[in-house]
């Protein structure tokens, strides 16, 4: 369970800074994926803003599982402006709403979901975009907005100022691995095709690596695993040697960003959503974590199913210089986003 008080200042923190949110006042938002970290961080986000600021959202919050969205948001789903949809990536979409600004925040992205179920993935990315691109082209109205990844760039370690949103790197599309970042690209090109054919209002986030309170039990990646044992006193265990540098941002951030897209976001672009106060290695993101929390950082080697899951890329830097052009700025650095983190999950111990 969330410590309360402290993600409270969390959700503020979202909230505040999003650029010109009057315009999506009263608006219907289907969220997609609500339970996992960044989109059940957006739906609390919403549920705030409605408390604290009158917003007069409507919150589709789509999942497979009643009792999971119902258990994940407590309370805040007997508010008869919260309505759960469900929902599975992978099948036919069936709706009775329609929807003014369409989140899709489902997917699998952790390295056991890419090990043991590459092609669910694919599906969840792929057929998951076109069917709510298509609702939306049915409606003849609304905003789409894609959570993708700054895996898409693949490799390219040449750029040091990160990957801007007209580069490009390298996948080997031939590896199941690939199963992620080649399913986020294709759904990309969607919005693409879905804007200049039918003219439907897509738009894409690349997020970088996001971290924060809300991740999930099943989230195999390794800051999650590196917070889990934080939070229990455990030493923090690097399976590999960190030495991968990534962008990294506070889910906190990175609501704030998507706030800002869905109200000023240009249609038929990409945004990075990285803060570039964040540039850290995996060794530095574990070793800042372990002194917050006073444990020790240790190494082993992973199990073979693990390490199948894990990306090859060595540098993953983005830069966000185009959000940062609407008007959006990162609030946390690495160190201040992961003393909140540790702060809102103390209840979780």
């Amino acid at each position: 369970m969330l410590n309360r008080d402290f993600y409270a200042h969390m959700l503020r923190e979202a909230c505040d800074g999003a650029v010109n949110p009057d315009a999506l006042k009263g608006a219907r938002v289907l969220v997609t994926g609500a339970t996992g970290m960044i989109g059940s961080a957006l739906v609390d986000a919403l549920l705030y803003m409605n408390a604290a600021r009158g917003m007069g959202f409507k919150i589709y919050a789509a999942g497979r599982s009643e009792a999971s969205v119902r258990g994940r948001f407590g309370s805040a789903a007997d508010d008869p402006r919260f309505h759960y949809v469900p929902y599975d990536a992978t099948k036919s979409l069936s709706l009775d709403f329609e929807a003014d600004c369409v989140v899709h925040a489902a997917t699998s992205a952790h390295p056991l979901a890419y090990a043991t179920d590459p092609v669910g993935i694919m599906q969840a990315n792929v057929v998951g975009a076109m069917n709510l691109l298509e609702a939306l082209r049915s409606w003849g109205h609304g905003r789409f907005l894609l959570l993708s990844t700054g895996e898409i760039y693949g490799e390219n370690p040449t750029l040091p100022e990160g990957f801007s949103e007209t580069d490009s790197g390298v996948i080997d599309a031939m590896k199941p691995r690939a199963c992620y970042p080649e399913g986020k690209r294709a759904a990309e090109t969607l919005c693409a095709c879905y804007a200049a054919q039918y003219g439907v209002d897509a738009l894409v986030a690349r997020l970088c690596h996001v971290y924060g309170p809300t991740f999930t039990a099943t989230n195999s990646r390794a800051d999650a695993q590196f917070l889990r044992n934080a939070l229990a006193g455990r030493d923090i265990v690097m399976k590999s040697q960190g030495s991968q540098v990534r962008s990294w941002c506070c889910v906190a951030d990175a609501v704030r960003a998507l706030l800002t897209l869905l109200a000023v976001g240009e249609r038929g672009q990409a945004y990075n959503v990285a803060n570039r106060r964040s540039v850290a290695s995996i060794r530095e993101y574990a070793g800042t974590l372990a002194d917050i929390a006073g444990v020790k950082l240790v190494f082993e080697l992973p199990p073979e199913l693990e390490k199948a899951g894990y990306t090859r890329i060595s540098r993953a830097v983005l830069n966000p210089s185009k959000l940062e052009g609407l008007g959006w700025q990162a609030r946390y650095d690495l160190r201040a986003g992961l003393e909140e983190t540790f702060k809102c999950c103390m209840n979780m111990k």
